[in-house]
């Protein structure tokens, strides 16, 4: 009697344990977050967005940057001043830029005194200045740039612009710095309304948006302490992404936990049961899918590229972060609040499942019916989608770098249009002080340079400001940087045009290192997962499509109806890591159900169409979330923001209602159990029906 005493205590003891954990879990949290907390609110000190953070590590205009910084006053902050009258400036107008010009060279500490350089048409005058006062301090160059601008004077239909490199990246900073709010609160928008339509409920949705919205604030504070501890470099580009990745892949996974556990709400008595069960269930998929993810982003740190380095453990650590949120905190949130919450669709025990005709189910008989031909169609028609790359847009200017037009853009195309014989934006000559004046006399030697002057010393380099012959960023001006880089030995050619010059040939290169790295890697955890080695090829195979077909679509789109008058650099290499990430997320979520269908003895037809019937619905919510969340960066100011939020969105969109649900179910209906070659599961059980199983390929190619 007593023995038995003892095991019914020992019993209750652990009931009582099992119904406390939620709470402990929940304790857990409050704890992490109140740590977490005071970091976050400091992520935002730390975001640098000028361009030696996005400059590729050892390129020529990178070295140029940090030899700046060295020198006396550090960088130098280069504006223009541009006074425009559409008739034709008045003596009155000249005598007024003068006085004013001259008011701002009494009051700031300029290299030289401005000289005013007039149009031949007589509309334009223009100043250009440099001041190393505000040296590395972002606030300190926005505030003298604001501080320029609120000097110069202007109307009666005198108009007056400040442009120059110096306000361009005031501008982009400005930019960049209101991007936080609008980006979290139209992406939560976005998300809570998908949620609502999902879940048809009054409640649900709140909870894993809460959640989604607390693992963000621990990804901000784990990306502060990446920062602090190992010099990552934060960009507002890659904590925008992070953002997305948080909401989008946590609220993917919430939707797969949550539907699960559902199901098992009908089959289990005790909530705590149901979503142990749930995630026993599903569990292992989620948490492979994320460290795939996490995988493939990490690949970045390959990338030579500063702000491309820096997004790959930014991104893993977002999606990492809504993993642990969503397989902790969320079912812990979700067993307390118990089945009510799903009011007033409420999942009841012993309730039967509905018997009904999904679309998921149809389209599964359309790919067991015909598979080959569903998968001879769906290739082509991606095939013929990526054709469209070819008409992407050329590389991607500065001047055409926001969807708007900030006062710096308005001065630089105003000087365009006034001084088309000329650059108005200088490129940077660093060269060892010893032979200084010697390097002068070969600039101004070198053909499309159309003046040079001697501007700083220090540490044993000097400065020289050349100016070219052609319009900024021209054919013509980046033939005169190369032939500076090609004519002048020991010294660095840098400015802006040469800074693109590098972003584009570093994206290059990071492209053809980066991609096949992504590749390997994912592919290698996809055969460990799926103990297979055809189905693996399958899926990365598939999602190299989705890729190539996106940009085709972007090359068809970009510019003809969103006005993007150029590519950014990034673009490919960002959009593939992103793609191929998350394409295989899915994948592996639908090849998971066919595995558990094949292990619980159904034939390679079965188990392809009952994954899809089961998951369809579940995947094809989470891809509307993860493609509405990317959608969100259409809606920010910079053109590079939009075009991968673009590519990326209508990737999701490609993989989840073509990719998915067709052509990765019908290869599974046609290639039958040889999908999992070499694995066990490739080879027909003993005691397996023959008929069965040649009865469900007959199907298939009916």
């Amino acid at each position: 009697m007593g023995a038995e005493t003892d095991v019914s205590g020992t019993r209750l003891r652990r009931a009582g344990a099992r119904r406390g954990l939620p709470w402990l879990v929940v304790a857990l949290w409050v704890v992490l977050l109140a740590v977490a907390a005071p970091f976050a609110g400091k992520l935002g000190d730390v975001q640098s967005d000028r361009a030696v953070d996005y400059l590729p590590t050892n390129a020529d205009s990178t070295q140029v940057a940090k030899i700046q910084d060295t020198l006396p006053g550090g960088e130098s902050t280069d504006l223009v001043i541009v006074y425009h009258r559409d008739g034709g400036l008045t003596a009155a107008d000249r005598a007024t830029a003068d006085e004013r010009v001259a008011a701002i060279a009494r009051e700031h500490p300029l290299s030289a005194r401005p000289e005013g350089i007039g149009s031949k048409d007589g509309t334009t005058v223009m100043y250009p200045l440099s001041t190393t006062g505000p040296g590395q301090d972002d606030e300190a160059r926005t505030t003298f740039v604001k501080d320029v601008r609120d000097s110069v004077g202007g109307g009666g239909g005198l108009q007056v612009r400040v442009g120059g490199p110096g306000a361009m990246n005031t501008d982009s900073m400005e930019v960049y710095g209101s991007l936080d709010g609008p980006l979290l609160y139209t992406t939560v928008a976005v998300v809570a309304i998908l949620l609502i339509l999902i879940y048809r409920s009054p409640f649900l949705w709140l909870v894993p948006l809460v959640v989604a919205g607390l693992a963000d604030l621990l990804s901000m504070a784990v990306v502060y302490g990446l920062h602090q501890g190992f010099g990552t470099t934060v960009s507002s580009q890659s904590a925008a992404v992070m953002t997305i990745l948080v909401f989008g892949a946590g609220t993917d996974y919430a939707l797969l936990l949550v539907a699960r556990y559902r199901e098992e709400l009908t089959r289990r008595a005790l909530p705590l049961d149901a979503m142990t069960a749930a995630l026993r269930g599903c569990g292992p998929a989620v948490v492979a899918s994320s460290g795939t993810v996490a995988a493939g982003l990490l690949c970045l740190l390959a990338a030579d590229l500063n702000s491309s380095r820096g997004m790959g453990p930014i991104a893993a650590v977002g999606v990492l972060s809504a993993l642990l949120a969503m397989t902790t905190l969320l079912p812990a949130v979700l067993v307390l609040l118990g089945r009510r919450v799903f009011w007033p669709l409420v999942p009841a025990y012993g309730q039967e499942p509905r018997e009904r005709r999904s679309v998921f189910a149809a389209m599964g008989g359309v790919a067991g019916r015909r598979p080959v031909a569903v998968l001879v169609t769906g290739g082509v028609a991606l095939g013929a989608l990526a054709l469209g790359m070819f008409s992407l847009p050329g590389e991607l200017k500065l001047e055409d770098s926001f969807t708007s037009r900030p006062e710096s853009i308005v001065a630089m195309e105003t000087l365009a249009t006034a001084y088309p014989e000329r650059s108005s934006q200088p490129v940077t000559v660093i060269t060892p002080t010893g032979r200084a004046d010697e390097t002068l006399a070969e600039v101004r030697g070198i053909r499309g340079v159309a003046g040079a002057e001697r501007v700083r010393d220090g540490g044993g380099w000097t400065e020289l400001a050349v100016t070219a012959q052609d319009l900024p960023e021209s054919a013509g001006e980046r033939a005169t940087v190369q032939a500076l880089r090609d004519g002048l030995d020991g010294s660095h050619v840098g400015g802006p045009t040469a800074q693109q010059m590098d972003l584009e040939k570093t994206n290059s290169r990071d492209l053809r290192a980066v991609v096949p790295l992504v590749v390997v890697a994912v592919l290698l955890i996809l055969i460990v997962l799926l103990r297979s080695l055809v189905a693996p090829l399958l899926l990365v195979a598939a999602v190299v499509a989705v890729w190539a077909a996106s940009l085709g679509i972007a090359g068809l789109v970009l510019e003809p109806v969103l006005g993007a008058k150029g590519t950014d650099p990034g673009l490919p290499l960002l959009s593939f890591v992103f793609l191929v990430a998350l394409g295989v997320d899915y994948g592996i979520f639908l090849m998971h159900r066919v595995r558990e269908e094949t292990l619980a003895g159904a034939g390679p037809t079965d188990a392809a169409l009952t994954a899809l019937r089961t998951t369809g619905g579940v995947i094809a919510s989470a891809g509307l979330v993860l493609a509405a969340t990317f959608s969100v960066l259409m809606n920010m100011p910079m053109t590079n923001l939009l075009e991968l939020g673009f590519v990326v969105a209508v990737g999701v969109l490609l993989d989840t209602f073509l990719v998915r649900t067709y052509l990765v179910t019908s290869a599974a209906v046609a290639l039958g159990r040889r999908i999992w070659w070499p694995g066990a599961l490739s080879r027909r059980p003993q005691d397996e029906d023959p008929a069965r199983e040649d009865g469900a390929e007959l199907l298939a190619r009916r």
